[in-house]
Parts: structure tokens; C-alpha cells; sequence
């Protein structure tokens, strides 16, 4: 067997190059790689985005406590407060943890279920309860 030297590499003369069958039998490998993996990128985005509803949730929450908090602050009406917060909150729970007179401290503490209800990953998170507080000054008896 002769060796030859051609662009730099040793070829051994009347050998077949190995590329055409490795090409060959890898011909599926890539697709077979991708059907297997393709599922655990949409379920991760998935939980992702889930992952950024909760967190929008979060911070609705603490807006609607200021807005409780704000309503408390010039008026002792229970319904208006908690209608305050369930302007841009509907569903959350609204509770005056303390109201003292004008110049004293007022805080509104609001809970609010967040449901889970994404594909896949609603079933593998539970719904999850966020609490949220302000407190701001009272201006009217």
C-alpha cells in the first residue's frame, strides 16, 4: 500500500473516504435528536412564561394595595376601599389592618390567588397566593 501526499494529509491510495458512509448511517440522528428535545424547550418556555404571569401578578398586587391604601386614607367605607383594589384587581381580598386618626398610619393588606392555567405546567405548579401591604397616612377622619 502507497501512501500519498495530498493537501497536506496522508491518503492511503484505492481507500474510500470514510465521510460518505458516517453521512450515511447519521442521516435521521439529527431529527431523532430534535423530536426528543423539542418537547422540553416548549415545556420550559412554557414555564417561563407562566413564570412572568405570576410575576405580573405580583406586581398588580402591590398597586392594587396602594389603591386600597389611598381610598383608606380619605375614607373608613370598607366597600369603597376594597372596590379601590378590585378596580384593577377583581377577586383579591381586601382587609384594614389598622387606621389611626389624621397624620396616624393606615395599612391595607390585600391576598390574591393567581391561577396557574398554562398547559402543562398549570398541572405541575400549584395556584399560588400572593400578599401585598401598603401604608400612607390618613388625611381625612
Amino acid at each position: 500500500m502507497r501512501l500519498l501526499l495530498t493537501g497536506g494529509r496522508n491518503v492511503r491510495e484505492g481507500a474510500r473516504s470514510d465521510h460518505g458512509s458516517a453521512h450515511r448511517t447519521d442521516h435521521g440522528q439529527a431529527t431523532v435528536e430534535l423530536a426528543l428535545v423539542l418537547p422540553l424547550v416548549f415545556a420550559l418556555l412554557a414555564l417561563v412564561f407562566q413564570i412572568a404571569l405570576v410575576a405580573r401578578d405580583e406586581i398588580v398586587v402591590t398597586h392594587a394595595a396602594r389603591d386600597a391604601a389611598r381610598e383608606a386614607t380619605v375614607s373608613r367605607d370598607p366597600s369603597r376601599i376594597t372596590a379601590a383594589a378590585q378596580q384593577n384587581l377583581p377577586g383579591a381580598t381586601v382587609r384594614v389592618v389598622r387606621r389611626g386618626g389624621v397624620g396616624e398610619p393606615v395599612e391595607v393588606a390585600i391576598s390574591y390567588v393567581t391561577r396557574t392555567k398554562l398547559p402543562l405546567v398549570g398541572v405541575l405548579l400549584p395556584d399560588i397566593t400572593l400578599h401585598g401591604r401598603s401604608v400612607m397616612r390618613v388625611e381625612r377622619p
